[in-house]
């Protein structure tokens, strides 16, 4: 009995001593990989892959901005290696009374309100109504939607030709019913003009927000909907009561997107009316080209863009602010 009561504690022993070798083995690779997450190395690696963006960014965005800006101050043609610095004038010449900028900023305001609302409000009505999925739902979400995958340019020659006041469908189809008196030249009549315009956009975008919006009710919760019916909630204090209040976050980001996408039009007023009718539809970035291409005046025109990447970044912060203190 000594003998086997020697052997056990001796074999207890050895794997007690075998476990503090494993323990301390243990221990040294934990300090060693504590080691080797506190390098210089292992801190520098995230960065690392965030560099290639970063660069990118740098080369084709900030440099591009911080060029504007500086060219904003000089009196340069565009083509010529000469950039002679004039301080402030450009902004000046800007924002003097009676400028077109202020035209334009107006104009674009406009524009801005009228699209962001009227693209809000359709969307979410169309994604109400395609929610209840009724037969051929998705063959009308795909024709809403249609009008993104075109581009802009094809959407303006189109609306062009529609809005003819000779021989546009629009007219066409108002003398047949007999209403001769509502044909108007929707591009060439300063009053309309600029809401023209705004129907062109809020058609080739209005797509978009039903997309979202739709993508927004789908998230909100069924028993949500089923314990309002049981409640009694009929369709317009399901609307206001239930799905505008969860849909806030979608509204908010669809009003930042737009009030951006209003700052950056150009194509479609460009392709349609040029800026005009004299003034009527002139936009910041109609008049940016104007000043650069058609005038030769490089210094104006990076100065009227510093104006849009402003008012775009006031905007976007008014825009943020309101919301997070709605959702406080």
């Amino acid at each position: 009995m000594t003998a086997n009561a020697q052997g056990v504690s001796a074999g207890r022993t050895k794997a007690a001593a075998r476990g503090g070798g494993v323990d301390r083995a243990s221990r040294s690779r934990a300090r060693a990989d504590g080691e080797s997450m506190n390098s210089w190395k292992a801190k520098l690696r995230p960065y690392l892959f965030i560099a290639p963006l970063v660069i990118l960014s740098g080369v084709f965005i900030y440099y591009c901005i911080g060029f504007t800006v500086a060219t904003s101050f000089t009196d340069w043609d565009g083509i010529s290696d000469e950039m002679d610095f004039i301080g402030l004038k450009n902004y000046a010449k800007l924002l003097a009374p009676g400028s077109v900028f202020w035209t334009a900023l107006k104009n674009n305001i406009i524009f801005m309100v009228v699209t962001v609302v009227i693209q809000a409000g359709l969307g979410l009505i169309l994604a109400v109504i395609l929610k209840e999925r009724l037969p051929g739902s998705n063959f009308f979400k795909a024709i809403f939607f249609m009008p993104i995958a075109m581009a802009p340019v094809i959407i303006a020659a189109i609306f062009r030709i529609i809005m003819d006041p000779n021989v546009g469908a629009i007219n066409e189809a108002l003398r047949f019913l007999h209403l001769d008196f509502l044909a108007q030249s929707w591009l060439g009549d300063p009053k309309i003009a600029l809401y023209s315009i705004c129907a062109i956009n809020i058609f080739e975008w209005m797509g978009f927000s039903m997309i979202i919006y739709y993508a927004g009710l789908m998230s909100i919760p069924e028993d949500i909907y089923e314990a309002a019916k049981i409640d009694g909630c009929g369709f317009w204090n399901t609307l206001f009561r239930i799905t505008i209040p969860n849909l806030s976050g979608t509204t908010n980001t669809l009003i930042l997107l737009g009030i951006v996408g209003s700052l950056k039009t150009f194509d479609i007023v460009i392709q349609t009316t040029g800026g005009g009718p004299g003034r009527s539809t002139e936009f910041l970035n109609t008049y940016l080209y104007k000043a650069g291409v058609q005038q030769f005046n490089g210094g104006l025109s990076a100065a009227i863009g510093v104006m849009v990447l402003i008012i775009a970044v006031v905007l976007s912060i008014i825009q943020v602010v309101v919301n997070n203190r709605a959702n406080r």
